[in-house]
């Protein structure tokens, strides 16, 4: 039986790589052809600036993202290796080659928040464990160091700082008169409306400052085939070869769909309800007030086709 709370063991974390630079939208696709053509385009960084037409840091930067989002993964001989992730995406008959589609941002979206491996620490820790419904950057920087130096970092100020830009950039529009206009370019993941200003207020040391919360409400744009897939990775990745999961750990555990995605738990319950009546996924589904139980009853890994197969058939 499978009880993550939420003190599981610590993984190792991420806390830079990004060179300060969120993903923007026309990158991973470059990337994606980069690496089809020369699979070791960013270990030659004068290469990657003349091909991608970006400069060395923005160069680095997309190195990392292009692993944290799973599209690549760095291989022998200083070359990428592309992932079927990557192909089922942006590959020749790939299903979403220019991010046109809301759930390919929320799978994206699920690879940083989850599969990333190492993980990133403000992902795990704003969307795992931080313990409040919102938050200020002035408050969530203090929580930054505290669990930081609680699981053995000493990180600068500045790079704890850095590292939550990136993750407040990548989910909140940065259009605003005070940026200039290459670093207003949002990303791809801001069109999921994930994390929103709630307010104002001030902070200790008298400025106000934004106060965002994450979206948490049913999320029909999340179809339940992306959802069984993240719950197959999720469950591979933590223990696979349990053949139960208790619904509390896939409602509230870090990293967990639940929690990844900011799903209330009626809304978790009722797609298990639907995957257990849809035979492709090998679930069966025991609901319970107090435990609800989800059994595998066969083996079914995670498989990013599914989740385009609608269109897929009507492609043929």
């Amino acid at each position: 039986l499978l009880d993550l709370s939420l003190n599981q063991k610590n993984p190792n974390f991420r806390f830079s790589g990004h060179e300060t630079f969120a993903c923007r939208y026309a990158w991973l696709p470059k990337a994606y052809r980069a690496i089809e053509t020369d699979s070791g385009i960013f270990f030659n960084e004068d290469a990657a600036m003349v091909e991608l037409g970006i400069g060395k840091n923005m160069v680095r930067s997309l190195r990392f993202w292009v692993d944290a989002m799973g599209i690549a993964r760095p291989a022998a001989e200083r070359t990428h290796a592309l992932t079927d992730l990557g192909h089922t995406i942006f590959g020749q008959n790939g299903a979403d080659p220019f991010l046109e589609e809301t759930k390919t941002l929320w799978l994206l979206h699920w690879a940083l928040s989850s599969a990333a491996a190492p993980a990133l620490f403000a992902w795990h820790y704003l969307l795992g464990a931080w313990p409040y419904p919102e938050f200020s950057r002035s408050e969530a920087l203090s929580g930054f160091l505290r669990q930081s130096q609680r699981l053995g970092y000493s990180h600068s100020s500045v790079t704890l700082s850095q590292h939550l830009d990136i993750f407040l950039h990548s989910y909140v529009s940065a259009r605003s008169g005070r940026v200039g206009v290459e670093d207003s370019l949002d990303g791809p993941l801001v069109e999921l409306r994930l994390l929103q200003q709630t307010g104002e207020r001030r902070s200790d040391s008298g400025r106000w400052e934004p106060v965002y919360a994450f979206r948490r409400e049913p999320k029909p744009e999340i179809p339940n085939e992306l959802f069984a897939y993240s719950l197959l990775d999720y469950w591979d990745r933590v223990a696979p070869a349990e053949k139960t999961i208790l619904v509390r750990t896939i409602v509230s555990a870090p990293g967990a769909p639940g929690q990844a995605f900011k799903l209330p738990e009626d809304d978790v319950r009722s797609r298990l309800e639907a995957l257990a009546r849809d035979g492709r996924f090998g679930f069966s589904y025991r609901p319970s007030a107090i435990q609800g139980l989800l059994t595998r009853e066969s083996i079914v890994r995670a498989n990013a086709k599914v989740i385009y197969q609608n269109e897929a058939i009507i492609h043929g």
